[in-house]
């Protein structure tokens, strides 16, 4: 693993990066609460073949963290991806998990030349996730710790003795085996920086995307055009089947707005599979590209 910084319209980014310069490039965005090195396990499997470059987002690790709610709009944080793809040389496979997911589908959607495929990992397209979400079903009910996140003062909640809420939260109902000894305390020591924990709920903050309660449903949604959130590149899926935050209901219709879609199921392994099951991640990944 190498480290390496980027000016990315005016602002700095720290990134991590494994495998030849020389080699084809693979953007890979973290999702909450995590950071680049989130997506160790994963490039080292995929190094002898790709140029992995994981940078921390706005406002997590060691890159660019500005105040206010505003500063973390899904447009801005995909014209921070955008921008980066540009110094790589566009244009690039981008891999997202988590709301990385969510800045990788805004990069597929709004800036196609720059994606040359598109693969997800455990995270969902806008619409059916927004159309889960709405429903006041089992994703609603799962997703209501997007609004206790909203929430005035919930960054403070979770730093609560040594990080102890928020832990239990990563955790919820999933498997965090992985997350102890030093792995632990590099976690603890990014979400200690100064700013990071209200900047990384900022993005939910941010977000208009609606949950509903559960058993209410919620028909009044923010518009949106089908035929501006299209995945023209080919889209791999990779899903960790034992996913308690997002549902597969949550994926429903995504064939809908990606005509080169595959799926790739795996068993045993939860939202967190990129750590539980790298390897099969990586195979998942190789398998689809042959």
């Amino acid at each position: 693993m190498k480290e390496r910084w980027f000016t990315l319209n005016g602002h700095h980014f720290f990134a991590r990066t494994w495998g030849d310069p020389a080699l084809p490039p693979m953007l890979m965005l973290h999702g909450f609460p995590e950071y680049s090195g989130a997506w160790e396990e994963v490039a080292q499997e995929l190094s002898d073949q790709f140029y992995c470059v994981a940078p921390d987002q706005r406002g997590y690790g060691q890159s660019y963290c500005p105040s206010g709610v505003e500063n973390y709009r899904t447009g801005l944080l995909a014209a921070d991806m955008a921008a980066l793809i540009e110094e790589l040389g566009a244009p690039v496979t981008v891999f997202g998990h988590d709301w990385g997911a969510a800045v990788a589908y805004g990069l597929a959607m709004f800036f196609p030349h720059l994606v040359s495929r598109l693969i997800i990992a455990n995270g969902v397209h806008p619409v059916p996730f927004q159309r889960a979400m709405a429903a006041g079903g089992a994703q609603s009910e799962a997703s209501q710790y997007i609004n206790a996140l909203r929430r005035e003062g919930s960054e403070d909640y979770l730093a609560k003795d040594d990080f102890g809420k928020l832990l239990q939260l990563f955790s919820a109902n999933m498997d965090l085996s992985w997350l102890t000894g030093d792995k632990l305390s590099e976690y603890k020591r990014e979400w200690g920086r100064e700013g990071r924990m209200k900047a990384m709920i900022n993005w939910y903050r941010a977000s208009t995307l609606v949950v509903a309660d559960p058993g209410k449903p919620v028909t009044d949604l923010p518009e949106m055009d089908p035929t501006r959130l299209q995945i023209k590149c080919p889209h791999l899926l990779i899903w960790g089947m034992n996913d308690t935050a997002l549902l597969p209901e949550s994926r429903e219709g995504l064939e809908d707005f990606a005509r080169d879609l595959a799926i790739k199921e795996i068993a045993g392994a939860d939202h967190w599979l990129h750590h539980q099951k790298p390897n099969e991640v990586a195979k998942a990944v190789f398998d689809w590209m042959a």
